[in-house]
């Protein structure tokens, strides 16, 4: 699943989300879930062992996203969608210095 319930409100995204999940659990399902929403994370934590985060690492290079494919444990704790707006001027020290919540 891709982003799953994207349009939805983050707080009833989360909800649904884990509802849908332990639903799908319930009856044996095996599969991945995809997304750029932190705020998922913990659907995976609670329901634990039976789910569990994973990311992949990416580098920028040459103003590029190189991705590794590599599945590593845990969510991801860097941010490849700041650094390609400093990378194309969209993000300055002074508007970054100014966002709240960002990793």
């Amino acid at each position: 699943l891709d982003e799953i319930l994207h349009g939805t409100n983050s707080h009833d995204r989360r909800i649904g989300a884990e509802a849908l999940l332990r639903s799908l659990i319930d009856r044996g399902a095996l599969g991945l879930l995809t997304t750029h929403d932190l705020a998922l994370a913990r659907a995976a934590e609670s329901l634990a062992p039976r789910a569990a985060n994973v990311h992949f690492e990416d580098s920028l290079v040459d103003g590029e996203l190189v991705f590794d494919y590599r599945m590593r444990p845990g969510v991801v704790t860097k941010s490849n969608a700041l650094a390609l707006m400093r990378s194309i001027g969209l993000l300055t020290a002074e508007a970054e210095g100014s966002t709240h919540g960002s990793p």
